[in-house]
């Protein structure tokens, strides 16, 4: 087993305390323990599969790092955060502390040493990888009842489903177009050797067999707490994954599956500040509870001006004025960004400055994290049946979406113009929550920041990088050097450009 993959192996501390040692993380693999104890009964499964779950929201240890963690390391919201900063419509206000500056910057992403922005995204997902390859192998011996033995496997499927999919986008161009290039290494089966790169296409197919093999075992399971994967979120995975793979029917079809018994939110609940799982438009999140809060290495500290946190000091993230500008008044979604004044509204709320996500209690810094909303599926829907050229069903989906956002609403009632409607109102609905990357990416468009008063750069944060061509090398993360270094299947050559 090579030295990443023990740093990424499960710490089945987890099922035992709140936070896995150091040490134990750069020393020992999953198998080292018992796993004859841990996977007994379907009982202590659940609590390995707890266990699993929280690492999407818990501040990874940072190896080597001089404070033991990462202010820009915390969990799935981490590198949505990276993904909307490496887009179009973000912009960063000032330096302030540094924290994803460079991310912004495009300079992040060829860093190879530990503790930097490639390691923390391999590492963390080859962690949660881990873990759900110990549920699926051991989980079939245990102890308990059927049900609930189908239900711990339908989960860790999909949750390796949903992994391999960030790997493969962040460590590969998209899927269209490149399926014969390197990808990531498929760790499946416990125990571990070596493992070279698969190809694209060998990712992509090990992703659907997941898929495929996750939804019957959820089929009719409780979602038990919305940190869980249910039959809807394995649906919505496999939505968002066919939408890449432009397989334009399984898109609409799975988006539909997903967002049944779902309705989008009302505008009341748009401005709460997206931090609660009792929003009823949540599929997915991570329940932050108080005394496990991470503080100043989170989400909302990044994001939320209102708290004395990296983001009002001079960290603030903002939508571009060309984005805004798009936005109509009467729309619930322009109230969650601060107006243009012509001169700074304060010091803590720039103009464009984001108030979408912030905390319900500041001083408590209770907020729970978004995984997966409805919104999404609606999107995801329209887009696919346009791109079939089933206009009128697109339209109709879009507007059951739109409305409730802006009841004056109307969308264009055909194509090229509804589709480009569909991928405008995505933009907007889905901001700062991990998906332009990702979009520039699978849309071939390339990067292309607006610039002057109101976007880009001077006197904001300057980005660096304003302009990429579709298919950049730098749309896509270098490999860890460790890695490189101690897996006897990799050569020089295996590095991304």
């Amino acid at each position: 087993m090579n030295k990443i993959t023990k740093l990424s192996a499960i710490c089945l501390v987890l099922l035992f305390a709140s936070s896995c040692k150091k040490d134990y993380l750069e020393t020992s693999s999953s198998t080292d323990v018992d796993n004859t104890l841990v996977f007994k009964t379907t009982t202590t499964s659940y609590t390995a599969l707890d266990g699993m779950y929280r690492i999407t929201y818990s501040h990874a240890p940072a190896v080597g790092y001089a404070s033991g963690t990462l202010h820009s390391d915390f969990g799935q919201k981490a590198y949505d955060v990276v993904n909307d900063l490496m887009g179009n419509d973000m912009v960063v206000n000032l330096q302030g502390y540094g924290w994803f500056n460079r991310d912004y910057q495009y300079t992040e992403r060829a860093q190879l040493t530990d503790n930097r922005r490639p390691f923390c995204i391999w590492t963390y997902y080859y962690t949660l990888i881990k873990n759900a390859n110990n549920l699926i192998y051991y989980i079939d011996g245990a102890t308990g009842p059927a049900t609930d033995k189908e239900n711990i496997k339908g989960q860790a499927l999909a949750m390796r489903a949903f992994c391999y999919y960030n790997l493969i986008n962040y460590f590969q161009q998209t899927y269209k177009g490149n399926e014969t290039k390197p990808g990531v290494p498929l760790v499946l089966t416990p125990p571990y050797g070596d493992l070279p790169r698969g190809t694209v296409q060998q990712v992509y197919d090990q992703i659907i067999k997941d898929l495929n093999a996750a939804e019957p075992l959820l089929v009719g399971k409780t979602q038990d707490h919305k940190s869980h994967i249910d039959i809807h979120v394995c649906q919505a995975i496999r939505a968002r994954v066919a939408l890449t793979m432009e397989n334009w029917a399984d898109a609409a079809s799975y988006a539909n599956k997903a967002r049944t018994g779902y309705t989008p939110m009302a505008s009341t609940e748009y401005t709460k500040g997206f931090n609660s799982i009792s929003n009823p438009e949540w599929m997915w999140g991570a329940e932050v509870i108080t005394d496990q809060a991470t503080i100043y290495a989170s989400f909302f500290s990044h994001m939320d001006a209102a708290a004395f946190d990296y983001a009002q000091l001079g960290g603030q993230k903002k939508i571009t004025k060309e984005l805004y500008s798009k936005i109509n008044s009467s729309d619930i979604r322009y109230k969650v960004f601060t107006k243009p004044t012509g001169s700074p509204n304060s010091a803590k709320f720039p103009d464009y400055c984001q108030t979408k996500f912030h905390l319900a209690s500041p001083s408590a810094w209770a907020g729970d994290y978004l995984f997966m909303r409805a919104a999404e599926m609606y999107l995801i829907e329209a887009e696919a049946l346009a791109r079939q050229g089933n206009d009128a069903a697109a339209k109709t989906t879009l507007e059951t979406l739109i409305k409730t956002r802006y009841a004056g609403y109307s969308a264009p009632t055909a194509s090229p113009a509804l589709l480009n409607e569909i991928l405008l109102q995505r933009r907007i609905e889905l901001w700062g929550e991990g998906f332009s990357l990702f979009d520039i990416k699978r849309l071939k468009t390339g990067l292309n920041r607006p610039t002057g008063a109101g976007n880009h750069g001077s006197p904001n944060f300057d980005p660096k990088i304003y302009v990429l061509a579709p298919g950049d090398a730098q749309m896509i993360m270098k490999i860890p050097q460790k890695e490189i270094d101690v897996n006897s299947t990799f050569t020089a050559g295996d590095q991304n450009p």
